[in-house]
């Protein structure tokens, strides 16, 4: 016997009693939660799911008048556009009520990501959160060909054509499963229809059953700091836990409506097999961030496109079998700085490859820009949270004199309000610089190699070193300041002043 396995238990008893533990069989619903979850960062994913309601009803009425079929698609949601009552405002909500359900379900992983929550015993409850996240873009990709426009048409096709590496018998039988033809028949659009309407629908309840299970068995996971005794208080979740659920959806309600009263959507152009489409084809903002990264020359043709669809895949996959790599008990960030460190450039990489492929242009993207943006948002991230950290979690207790005369002692204070300015001018100077180094490879890849674009270039990557070394420079007094130093440089303790 083990101190894992003080029963003496088998391996099939074992793994009996660990899922059970996980999944929640032998628990009641609808239990009391702490005081401490009355947090509207805690309610996230349930407001994830007041949007999948929202989705629900409008597009259960949307149901009356759309009619699944090449020749009526565009003409039944037109037909909604100016002959329903209130029919663009429906359609408007419809739209937004997507994009929010799925920015709400990047938020709610993100959260959950860095306050731990994937952590032991809620690693079935993560992975189950990511399967009802494949599902919620896969909402977005089968709705996106229903109205039968140019952009969406196109995109459904962009989308189907990195089928392309895959095996020939997985292509055909894909292709066969969704009738797909390049957007240009009836059984396609039925079929992503039925998904939308029925397969994906029915697989998120069945998922979110499953995860409001496991959490009724689990609770909320417990924040990292010292609990009061009136925030471990329980409170019934009827009525006070439903009320306050109620109070979030309404204000969610309300923005929503707001929003999409003031910017109505407006419905593209019908797609015509006469009139291709000449303009730049894009898909939707929650695709853009894989859509700029394959358009890097490195994967181009078939083994190019598998290679980046294989770092894609990689990324998923990494993050189904985080709770398995990131088993460690500690959950506070102070201690685990790696893990939070690959969060942010993980958001940061996200938001600046899907702004690039909004802005950018269709043509195809250099390696050495792709590789320089990339790794500059990887760079600019990790030195900024290094300073970050050490600012927020290694506590200066000391003054930064020693025998210095009286009335020159440097305090506490006011090192820290010197380090503050110290760090703004490294932030403000390091996005400067990567931001005109960017600009100077942008202007020699469209102009060619000019004196001056090279010297442009020469300028703007000096500015980046002087703020590397000014990086490490304020690393380095932040270190003297605590007493960390091993090595000591003397240059960088120049007008430090001594301890005798």
């Amino acid at each position: 016997m083990s101190e894992d396995n003080p029963a003496g238990d088998g391996p099939g008893v074992r793994f009996i009693k660990w899922l059970d533990s996980r999944l929640g069989l032998n628990y009641p619903v609808l239990r009391p939660v702490p005081q401490y979850s009355i947090n509207p960062f805690y309610w996230i994913g349930a407001l994830t799911v007041v949007a999948f309601s929202v989705q629900a009803v409008t597009g259960i009425i949307l149901l009356v008048w759309y009619v699944p079929a090449v020749s009526t698609a565009y003409s039944s949601t037109q037909f909604i556009f100016n002959n329903v009552n209130y029919g663009v405002f429906l359609e408007t909500v419809h739209l937004y009520g997507a994009y929010a359900m799925i920015l709400l379900a990047v938020m709610h992983m993100m959260r959950n990501y860095f306050v731990s929550s994937h952590k032991k015993p809620r690693e079935l409850m993560w992975v189950v959160g990511m399967l009802m996240g494949f599902v919620t873009l896969g909402f977005g990709f089968t709705g996106y060909l229903l109205p039968y426009t140019v952009a969406g048409v196109d995109a459904t096709n962009v989308g189907l054509g990195l089928l392309a590496p895959l095996p020939p018998m997985l292509q055909t039988l894909i292709k066969d499963i969704l009738g797909a033809t390049n957007g240009l028949n009836t059984t396609e659009l039925v079929r992503l229809y039925d998904i939308h309407i029925v397969l994906l629908p029915a697989a998120l309840l069945l998922l979110l059953f499953a995860k409001m299970y496991m959490f009724e068995t689990h609770g909320a996971s417990k924040p990292d700091k010292p609990l009061t005794e009136s925030q471990r208080r329980s409170i019934p979740f009827f009525p006070d836990a439903t009320i306050y659920l109620l109070e979030l959806s309404a204000l969610f309600g309300a923005a929503l409506l707001l929003i999409s009263a003031a910017f109505p959507y407006q419905l593209p152009a019908e797609y015509s097999i006469t009139a291709p489409n000449t303009s730049a084809v894009k898909p939707d903002w929650y695709f853009l961030w894989m859509y700029q990264l394959l358009k890097i020359q490195a994967f181009e043709g078939t083994t190019g496109l598998m290679l980046g669809l294989t770092i894609i895949t990689l990324i998923f996959v990494g993050l189904f079998v985080l709770p398995f790599v990131d088993r460690g008990g500690e959950r506070r960030l102070a201690s685990r700085p790696k893990f939070v460190l690959l969060g942010l450039i993980f958001v940061a990489e996200l938001a600046v490859l899907t702004y690039w492929g909004e802005v950018a242009a269709v043509a195809d993207v250099p390696d050495e820009q792709a590789a320089f943006i990339i790794g500059g948002v990887a760079l600019l991230v990790s030195v900024v949270f290094v300073v970050l950290y050490k600012l927020m979690f290694w506590r200066l207790t000391r003054k930064l004199s020693g025998g210095t005369p009286a009335g020159a002692t440097t305090t506490l204070q006011r090192a820290q309000i010197w380090t503050a300015a110290f760090f703004t001018g490294l932030l403000v100077g390091g996005a400067l610089a990567i931001s005109a180094s960017i600009s100077s490879v942008s202007l020699l890849a469209t102009q060619g190699m000019t004196g001056m674009g090279l010297l442009d270039l020469a300028g703007s990557l000096a500015a980046v070193g002087l703020v590397l070394l000014g990086t490490v420079y304020l690393i380095y007094r932040l270190d003297l300041a605590n007493g960390t130093i091993k090595t000591h440089v003397p240059m960088l303790e120049v007008g430090w002043p001594s301890e005798e």
